[in-house]
Formats: C-alpha cells, structure tokens, sequence
C-alpha cells in the first residue's frame, strides 16, 4: 500500500507576518509585570466624578439663610422705617381735626345756650369716645397696611431668592456637566491607550484570518510503494496464461 502525507504551509511571503504576530500576542499574554496581564494599568482610566461648581455651592449656602423669609416675623426685616412717622403725622392730623369740630360743637353749644348744661356734657362725651374709637380705628389700619406690605415684599424676596438659587444651581449643573463630560473623555482616551496594543493587533489579526484557505501554497510530501519486479517463472507463467487464453478462444487446443 502506498502511503501519502499532506503538509499546507502559508505562502513564504506570509510566514513572517505571522511569526511577528504571534511574538506579539505571546508577549501580550505574560505581560510586563508579574501579576498583571499586559501591563495593564486599570488605575488609568477609573471614572472620576466632577465637583460641584461655585454656582451650585453658592446657591446651596444661600438656600440655608432662607428660613429667615418665613414664619410669623418674617415681615419685620420689611417694615417701612418710616411706617412710625407717617403713623405719627397722620394721627396728628386726626387729633388737629377732632379739636376744630369739638370747638365747634362747644360754640354750637354757647350759640344755643346749652354750654355747661348737662346735654353739653353728654355731647361732648359721646364726641370724644367716638374720636377715641376713630383715631384706634385709623392707628390699627395704618398699622395693618403697614404689616400687609411688608408681608408682600417678605414673599416677593423670598420667591425672587428661590428663583435666583434655581437659576445657579442650573447655571451649575450646566458647568458640571461640561466638566463630567471632559472627564469621561479623557478616561476614555486612557483606556484606548492601555489597550492599543491588543486593538493594533486585533485588527492585523482580522486581516490575516480573512485570507481564504487555498491562497497558501500546498506541499505534498511522502512515499509510495514501488510493485516488486517479476521472476521469470512469472513471466513464463503469466505468458503460458495469456497464450492458452488466445488458443482457447481460437479453438487450437480442442
């Protein structure tokens, strides 16, 4: 029997492509310090977190003194400091006016002959508690509209302050996002570095998987059995054969 051994070999123009390419995956696989695959430093590309900006520190600082534009005294900081003197003037002018018309009851009073009698005094005692009624009445009014404004300008500023604080803390959010984001750039870019080695010969690797099998030289090698010679018995015998078949079919032996 005979026997054949077939050997494929890469074409000699690719043998050392691969031969380089598989030195550098050899020296990928143990690395260039002990305990650590490639050299692979992970501390390179960890994720960092971006800081809050000054916008949102601020606006978080001024977020705590708010509490002093609520509850039952936060309209005093917004009273007018003039509230007092316009009460003051204004009550002055009441008393000035209550004057002028108890003179002229007590001049009604002397015209009709009345004065110093018992129905004067009931008059003019029912005049000053009215007068007295009125001028409370007026103090506690002037007093209200006084504690109304300054309510109104305690929510306004309290509203305005929320307001601004919403605007910086966006205006923040905005500056740290820009931030994060530079920052995941940059980890990104490290860890393209870290691998770079193994993306460069991924990609040679790819090209050299992609060649189709049978664009590489094929080489058979081996042996085949030789048939042994023949004897000259054989020979005789194998013509003696070949003669006595002729002769059969010819009819010369019988």
């Amino acid at each position: 029997m005979s026997e054949t051994i077939t050997i494929n070999k890469p074409a000699p123009i690719l043998t050392g492509s691969l031969t380089a390419f598989l030195n550098e995956v050899d020296k990928l696989g143990k690395g260039a310090v002990p305990s650590t695959f490639a050299g692979i430093d992970t501390s390179a590309y960890d994720p960092k977190v971006a800081q809050q900006t000054k916008l949102q520190l601020d606006a978080a600082k001024a977020a705590e003194g708010l509490g002093a534009l609520t509850g039952p005294d936060a309209y005093k900081p917004f009273m007018s400091p003039y509230q007092q003197d316009v009460i003051n003037a204004t009550l002055s002018e009441f008393d000035k006016n209550q004057a002028i018309q108890q003179t002229a009851l007590r001049d009604k009073a002397i015209a009709s002959g009345a004065f110093g009698g018992a129905r004067e005094g009931i008059m003019q005692s029912q005049f000053l508690n009215q007068g007295a009624v009125d001028r409370a009445q007026l103090q506690a009014q002037l007093l209200n509209q006084g504690f109304q404004q300054a309510q109104q300008a305690a929510a306004a500023d309290l509203q305005a302050q929320q307001g601004l604080g919403q605007y910086q803390s966006a205006l923040g959010q905005q500056q740290q996002a820009v931030e994060q984001a530079g920052l995941d750039a940059t980890q990104i870019a490290a860890k393209e570095a870290q691998f770079q080695p193994f993306t460069q010969l991924g990609l040679v690797g790819q090209q050299l998987a992609q060649i189709q099998p049978g664009a590489f030289a094929t080489q058979t090698v081996g042996t085949a059995a030789v048939a042994p010679a023949a004897s000259p018995m054989s020979q005789f015998l194998g013509g003696a054969a070949g003669i006595a078949g002729i002769g059969g079919k010819l009819g010369l032996f019988g």
